[in-house]
């Protein structure tokens, strides 16, 4: 064998016990996936943000102040 296919053979063993490592580790390209069946790298969907009405704020900006008016009530008490 020529160091050149010594090498190649050396690259290619580095290579499956990094993919051997990283199956131990839960990572995939970087990513760690415990506890996530069948996710698969880049494939995870980005998570909605939900968004408020300023009635829906309203609503519970009153309930809350009327919540503190209670306590502060039955502590005066």
């Amino acid at each position: 064998m020529s160091t050149n296919d010594l090498l190649k053979l050396i690259d290619s063993e580095i290579a499956t016990l990094k993919q051997a490592r990283a199956a131990l580790t839960g990572k995939i390209m970087g990513k760690i996936v415990r506890g996530r069946k069948g996710l698969q790298a880049g494939t995870a969907k980005p998570k909605k943000t939900r968004k408020m009405s300023a009635e829906a704020r309203a609503r519970i900006a009153a309930a809350q102040k009327k919540r503190w008016a209670a306590q502060k009530k039955s502590a005066a008490s």
